[in-house]
This record gives C-alpha cells, sequence and structure tokens, in this order.
C-alpha cells in the first residue's frame, strides 16, 4: 500500500522547490504601504518525525530569492514636523519626503520550519521564522529629502526578520499548492543615518511545490 502524498514526502524528507508570490500590506503607520514580490523557494527537511504532543513535527531547512521586490507609498508629498529650537521651543516645521513605488530584490538565505505531524493525507501545515535581506535601488523608507551630498536619508538596504503559518495542499503525489500568511518588519538596523523602518506588515503568498 503506497503512502498518502503527505506520508509519502515526510517519510522520504524529500526536497520541494517552487514558485510563489506574494501581496502585502503595511499595518500601523504604515498602513498606506503595499508590497508584491514574486520569488523561487527550495528547502529539504532534516530530521525524522520528532515527537511533542500536538506540535509534533519535522524540522526542514529552506531559502528563497525574490528578483523582483517592490514596495508602493504615498507619492512625495510635505509633512508638518515639530522642530525644536535651541532653546527648546518647538514650531511647526513643513518638509518634503520622498515617496512612490520602490524596487528591488530580496533574498532569505535562512527560514526554519516546522512542519507539524498530520494524520491528513492531502493537508500539511507548518510554521516558520526567517531572516531575509532587501536591497532598492533608491533608499527605502522614504523620509525627509534631503540635497544631495548632506547626510541624512534612509538605505538601499534593509532587514526582514519574519514568521509566518502556512499548508501545502497537494492536488497530487509530489504536487502542492500552497497557501501561506507571514508577518515581516523591515529595518537597515541603522546602516543610514535615519531608520524609521516598517515596524509591521502582512503578506499573504500563494505559490506551486514539487517534491523530488
Amino acid at each position: 500500500m503506497l503512502d498518502s502524498p503527505v506520508a509519502e514526502v515526510r517519510n522520504a524528507r524529500l526536497w520541494e522547490m517552487g514558485p510563489f508570490a506574494y501581496w502585502g500590506t503595511g499595518i500601523g503607520n504604515r498602513s498606506q504601504y503595499r508590497f508584491f514580490a514574486p520569488g523561487f523557494q527550495i528547502g529539504k527537511p532534516l530530521t525524522p518525525v520528532l515527537h511533542a504532543g500536538i506540535l509534533s513535527g519535522q524540522f526542514e531547512l529552506a531559502g528563497n530569492i525574490q528578483p523582483l521586490w517592490q514596495a508602493y507609498t504615498p507619492g512625495p508629498h510635505n509633512q508638518l514636523y515639530q522642530c525644536v529650537e535651541p532653546g527648546g521651543t518647538t514650531f511647526p516645521c513643513d518638509f518634503p519626503v520622498g515617496g512612490g513605488t520602490f524596487t528591488g530584490f530580496s533574498i532569505t538565505p535562512v527560514i526554519f520550519k516546522w512542519n507539524f505531524l498530520t494524520r491528513s493525507e492531502r493537508v500539511q501545515p507548518w510554521f516558520q521564522g526567517a531572516g531575509g535581506l532587501i536591497y532598492t535601488t533608491h533608499k527605502y523608507p522614504p523620509d525627509v529629502l534631503v540635497p544631495h551630498g548632506l547626510p541624512g536619508g534612509t538605505s538601499v538596504w534593509n532587514f526582514s526578520p519574519q514568521g509566518g503559518v502556512g499548508v501545502h495542499w497537494f492536488t497530487r503525489r509530489r504536487r502542492s499548492v500552497d497557501l501561506a500568511v507571514n508577518a515581516v518588519h523591515i529595518s537597515s538596523a541603522s546602516l543610514g543615518d535615519r531608520n524609521p523602518g516598517v515596524n509591521a506588515c502582512v503578506q499573504f503568498q500563494v505559490g506551486y511545490t514539487w517534491w523530488k
């Protein structure tokens, strides 16, 4: 008797690989930000099933690359700030702020994935934590514009620690459609003069996986 599609890939610890795409939205003070990226992911289970009650599962190490990464922000505009005089008095200041579409690429070289043990023959749930790197052709996120050559602004390099949940839904043996939701934090770790970052965004991901 053949194993079910889920049991087959679990017991054989098969490689998984395939394309994906996600759309995301910022939260809080970045609620007007949107994100989009297509990519390709590869992973390999490294352990047999480890038993821990309802948390029983299998550890997998994976990574992905996103050759196109885009963030959509409000267009360039003026924004009111509170400035402080040397004596401590505050007064309103109007500064130009950048914005628009930011384009680059992203790589997530380390994804720690936990594939939960399930009795289902076709559905494999998982949880993951990961760390990525984003490069954009212009400093991101947008900030107060400064004259060229003067210090200020953010960075073209940002880090993207993240975590999420998802499922593989096996349409047939060694083939699955994948759905996931990830929470992502974007920060330059102060590589630039300023680091306003994106404290939180939520990404909704769909993909397709081959198992070898």
